[in-house]
């Protein structure tokens, strides 16, 4: 219905996000016929103790099964979600979770920090979380494995095998724009003909998004005129970009902010010979982009633009 209404590009990548229970197993066969091609399986550990404490329902055993499954079901393109610094976790818990990962063979993991959410039962109790030294220490020990394996850290949290990039991450992290479809959903649409970004939210609500859905106006025209929609403004554009684009391991094409944000590029500049001084990012000759040093700094970078004039 899909491709129907809106068309799809050859070699178009399809990513459903998937829980490991045995629910959504069972479903595998059919999303592939659906047209899906890749799956995302949020496994977050395959210790049973932290996928307690995550409220989790699967069981590690089960999240390997789910990948065997999709495997069976066709699926050739598989994403892995894994968190390290856990409540209680010391480094080899963390890097036996990635080992067990590993040994699945999956194409793509993603594997980030914990971070505690206002409005979650992490919040309202905080658990006793490693500490930065440890964290450290298990980021660096994690993307040595991960390299060795021939897992390629493309962006802050995303490893893959070569050319097996999520094309929806490079995208997303490159500025681009992407159409929010569904309860929830967030969008992105550059006017450059206007000189605006324009982003919206679509309502949580299944039934007030319906009511909306089936007003009769065009799929495009209803993203610009989401109810929730409003425009990045002009002088929040170059923290925007550098909070998006600065996450790509090779960051992007120097030509992508006049193309996105309207602005000359002499709008970073005035930031770049400092940053460049404390190796934090490379030089602006072809690509925006940290350094390898920098990239384990971003917050020190973006700190730099927040406080900008």
């Amino acid at each position: 219905m899909a491709a129907e209404l809106v068309g799809f590009a050859e070699g178009i990548e399809i990513t459903l996000e998937a829980n490991p229970g045995t629910f959504e197993q069972a479903k595998f066969n059919g999303y592939r016929r659906a047209g899906i091609n890749r799956l995302s399986i949020g496994v977050q550990s395959f210790n049973s103790t932290q996928l307690h404490n995550l409220g989790r329902i699967h069981s590690g055993d089960e999240a390997a099964g789910a990948l065997s499954m999709a495997r069976r079901a066709g699926f050739d393109n598989i994403n892995l979600d894994l968190m390290h610094g856990l409540p209680g976790q010391m480094e080899d818990e963390a890097l036996e979770d990635l080992r067990r990962a590993v040994s699945l063979g999956p194409e793509h993991i993603s594997w980030y920090q914990l971070t505690i959410e206002p409005n979650t039962a992490f919040y309202s109790a905080p658990p006793s979380t490693p500490g930065s030294q440890l964290i450290a220490s298990i980021q660096s020990s994690g993307r040595e494995f991960l390299a060795a394996e021939g897992y390629l850290r493309y962006e802050i949290s995303a490893y893959s095998g070569r050319g097996l990039e999520s094309r929806h991450n490079i995208n997303y992290w490159s500025f681009g724009d992407y159409l929010g479809i569904g309860a929830g959903a967030h969008g992105k649409v550059t006017l450059p003909h206007e000189g605006r970004i324009l982003r919206s939210r679509r309502t949580r609500t299944p039934r007030d998004y319906m009511n909306f859905a089936a007003s009769g106006n065009e799929l495009l025209h209803r993203e610009l005129a989401a109810p929730h929609a409003d425009a990045i403004e002009k002088a929040d554009l170059p923290l925007e970009f550098l909070m998006n684009t600065l996450r790509l391991a090779g960051g992007v094409p120097k030509g992508t902010f006049a193309y996105y944000t309207g602005l000359a590029l002499e709008t970073l500049q005035r930031q770049w010979p400092t940053l460049l001084a404390m190796d934090l990012v490379q030089p602006l000759e072809q690509r925006i982009a940290a350094s390898a040093f920098g990239f384990d700094y971003l917050d020190e970078i973006l700190q730099r633009f927040l406080e900008q004039p």
